[in-house]
């Protein structure tokens, strides 16, 4: 008996030695193909590149997977409380396998039954970051493996964090403070126990927990959670049952741009930092942007080109309804499916329902739950004649017609844009505008982009026409001329013969400017004068006289064109360029006379903080002191290049003073502070512009259609553009005390004539700025006094593709 159980004893151990020696055998074939775990020291994960304003509001976000990285340090006991709750209660007391789990999943293989988890946390990072999903015995060993190793390389606090920031948890989320945000538009910080709990039920599989899909599920695996905090003591019994009783409480937050109004700056911001960075950087790198945008400008910015649009383009009259839609059984669903515009959140998509001579019934498009569908609730509303008056004014098809009541403007199936009204009561009429414009606002003296609109709507398209569209800018341009003749020797009380010229425009022909509207001839006038009342004669002899090489190269000193040919109607402003450029040049001149960097962003940084670009790159070697010693107060070294005179920059900012108080945009003198500008519309009217300014604030618009044109006889910048400006700056300005633009030092105030020039006192005079060494004329001298035309006049030297602008009326006399 005894020599039995000894001979099995024996077999036994051989077994157990051959079992084990095959393990080892095992274990050492599948540690050789094992990744190197090391590489997690190095871990750099995809994460979510953030825009925010000028006042640190959020802006949007980049990603392709939203994942915001979090330090151990930084995520709240809740949370990890919750985590290890649901996923590995043992956590912080096991070297990184759980025997009894990994026993019973081997197990549960060998009897032929599917591969079962009962992975640590530990294990879960090994699968995660260094292994594949395949279910399998031989992965769940190398995990195993991987994840002792790990253990002896990684405190648990490092591993803990690697989880809690690459796991995914649904909404497109990667991480528990991006989840955090996603599901509950809340930092980790501010999460409650229930939120908490939540967030740790989705791991396993976020899809089967998801709070729309499957509420009952989402709520059974929280309320599971909520009971292993408490099993655990990391919450009480009370907290628990408060927990317990609370709804899912899901709040998504809203994913791409979150400022008003701003989705033509953030795709501006956007376009700029690939450029810089390239496209994996902005959607994978984590930089931090901040941008330049001041969030209430814009909203009043896109608030006053939007008014301005819609006032024009209704004085035109009803083109029709958006579109037209089978009503059926549930007019809602039908009118869910068009799509609205998503940056005019005010007008609403409707449908109309019945029309009588009085009114229209109509159905308001139904809200989208937080889920993404329809609700369930639909709204009617009406419009009254009243309120859609403008539109009895019809052109459709280019043919126009008028309707006597609201069934003759509006019929069944219709789907239209209202608003509604401010009492509340009732409904009015809208039509997205054909007409199109571009509105940009900038801070003189550091280039700062604090608003910029690129259109009417971004969802209606997006392209940017403050920075993209390449317009004409008409007589807003001639500031750039006169300047040049400023810093040439001209002063603004030279005078300058406002007569017909013609002159040989180089292809056996003549081009013979105007002014504005046929508007006869001034006679001999002051440069004042001329860019007051926006004469194109004076301002082409000017051009001649000085000669357009000079022209040109202040045009592309200022930045307006980066090569401006240089032929006479040019000076006219028939060359194109954007928006941002021109209010950029009026920049130079409001600052005194130095080149301006247009930025919309300030600063970038990295995922660790470090700043890899400033837009503001002024030195300052002075200012980190160590001590206070009675040192001079540090100065900021401005090593910008002074393009212009800053003696000529308050000269032509008086003159456009002039154009605000006596010439083409007396309209914005009801401001009431000094402000300087000029008016410009291009031939037959196809563009509408005006660029004004402030000593701090540039603001520059302009209205036209995207296929140029005419935008009607007698609408001029000084008529569509100017009032537009006005309502915009009116909100800017509000709060701001008046500032006077500063007369640089050594400049000479001199009262003169003004027809003559001449010095003067009394009626009829104005007080001038002089250079040192200027003055006002001592005898009447008139620049440019003769026709223009014959033999000997220096040609236009007009290519032919501009005399094919001249020929389609872009660049022709006529400018204003």
């Amino acid at each position: 008996m005894f020599r039995l159980l000894g001979y099995l004893f024996s077999i036994a151990c051989v077994g157990f030695i051959l079992v084990a020696g095959g393990v080892l055998t095992l274990l050492q074939v599948m540690s050789k193909d094992l990744p190197d775990y090391q590489v997690l020291a190095d871990y750099q994960p995809e994460v979510t590149t953030r825009f925010h304003a000028g006042d640190g509001s959020l802006m949007a976000e980049y990603a392709k997977e939203r994942r915001l990285f979090l330090p151990i340090q930084a995520i709240p006991d809740l949370v990890k409380e919750a985590y290890l709750s649901a996923e590995d209660k043992n956590f912080y007391n096991h070297p990184g396998v759980d025997v009894q789990g990994l026993g019973r999943a081997v197990m549960v293989q060998l009897k032929g039954g599917p591969m079962q988890g009962g992975s640590t946390i530990t294990q879960q990072v090994a699968k995660n970051f260094l292994l594949t999903n395949e279910r399998s015995l031989e992965r769940k060993v190398k995990e195993a493996i991987l994840s002792m190793r790990m253990e002896k390389t990684y405190s648990k606090d490092k591993i803990l964090e690697l989880y809690l920031n690459e796991i995914y948890l649904g909404f497109g989320s990667y991480g528990v403070a991006a989840a955090s945000l996603a599901y509950f538009d809340k930092s980790v910080n501010d999460l409650e126990v229930q939120e908490a709990a939540y967030l740790a039920a989705l791991p396993k599989a976020p899809e089967n927990y998801n709070p729309f899909r499957n509420p009952e599920r989402a709520l059974e695996r929280r309320n599971w959670v909520i009971d292993q905090m408490q099993t655990n003591g990391y919450i009480t019994v009370s907290q628990a049952n408060e927990a317990r009783a609370k709804p899912l409480g899901i709040n998504p937050n809203r994913s791409g741009t979150t400022i008003a109004d701003a989705e033509y700056f953030t795709e501006e911001v956007r376009r700029d930092v690939i450029a810089r960075y390239g496209m994996k950087q902005l959607y994978e790198g984590g930089l931090t942007v901040r941008t330049t945008i001041d969030p209430k400008l814009q909203i009043e910015a896109h608030k006053a080109l939007h008014d301005g649009l819609v006032e024009y383009d209704q004085a035109r009259g009803w083109r029709g309804s958006w579109k037209t839609i089978d009503i059926g059984a549930d007019w809602g669903k039908s009118l869910g499916e068009v799509p609205a515009f998503a940056d005019v959140p005010e007008w609403k998509l409707a449908v109309v329902l019945d029309s009588d001579a009085n009114s229209a019934r109509v159905g308001i498009q139904p809200p989208r739950l937080v889920s993404g569908a329809l609700g369930p609730d639909r709204e009617v509303g009406t419009i009254a004649l009243a309120d859609m008056k403008w539109a009895q004014r019809m052109v459709i098809d280019g043919k126009g017609r008028s309707a006597r009541g609201a069934d003759g403007v509006l019929s069944r199936g219709d789907v239209v844009f209202v608003e509604k009204k401010e009492d509340g009561f009732g409904y009015r009429l809208r039509q997205p505008p054909k007409v199109q414009g571009a509105l940009v606002t900038m801070d003189p003296h550091t280039g700062r982009v604090l608003a910029m609109v690129g259109g009417f709507s971004y969802s209606q398209s997006e392209f940017n026409r403050a920075t993209q569209a390449m317009r004409q800018p008409g007589s807003s341009f001639k500031p750039i001329v006169y300047a040049a003749a400023l810093d040439s020797g001209y002063t603004p009380a030279s005078v300058i013969m406002d007569a017909p010229i013609s002159i040989p425009d180089g292809n056996g022909g003549w081009w013979s400017p105007k002014n504005y509207g046929d508007e006869g001839a001034g006679g001999p006038s002051t440069l004042r004068r001329g860019i007051e009342q926006s004469r194109n004669l004076m301002t082409v002899r000017l051009a001649r006289d000085m000669g357009m090489k000079l022209v040109a190269e202040y045009a592309e000193r200022f930045g307006v064109y980066d090569k401006l040919a240089q032929y006479l109607p040019m000076a006219l402003g028939a060359g194109e360029t954007t928006v941002m450029r021109m209010v950029s040049a009026y920049s130079v001149m409001a600052n005194g006379g130095r080149s301006i960097e247009p930025s919309l962003i300030d600063r970038v940084q990295d995922r660790y903080g470090r700043t890899i670009y400033k837009h503001d790159n002024r030195q300052c070697a002075a200012c980190n002191a160590d001590t206070w010693s009675d040192q001079a107060e540090p100065e900021l070294v401005d090593e910008r290049e002074q393009v212009l005179d800053p003696m000529t920059a308050y000269q032509i900012t008086a003159m456009m003073e002039g154009v605000v108080q006596r010439g083409t945009a007396t309209v914005v003198k009801q401001l009431g502070v000094p402000i300087a500008g000029k008016t410009g519309t291009t031939n037959d009217e196809k563009d509408a512009w005006f660029i004004g300014y402030t000593p701090d604030l540039v603001t520059g618009l302009y209205l036209g259609y995207d296929n140029p044109t005419p935008l009607g006889h007698g609408q001029t910048g000084g008529g569509l553009a100017a009032p537009i400006f006005t309502d915009f700056m009116k909100v800017a300005l509000a709060g701001r005390p008046p500032v006077d633009f500063k007369v640089p030092e050594g400049m000479t105030l001199v009262s003169i004539n003004r027809k003559t020039g001449m010095a003067a006192e009394g009626e009829g005079t104005i007080t001038e700025a002089f250079k040192p060494g200027t003055g006002p004329a001592d005898s009447y001298q008139i620049i440019g006094n003769d026709s223009g035309g014959g033999p000997g006049a220096p040609p236009a030297v007009i290519s032919q593709e501009t005399q094919d602008a001249i020929t389609q009326g872009a660049a022709g006399g006529g400018l204003f």
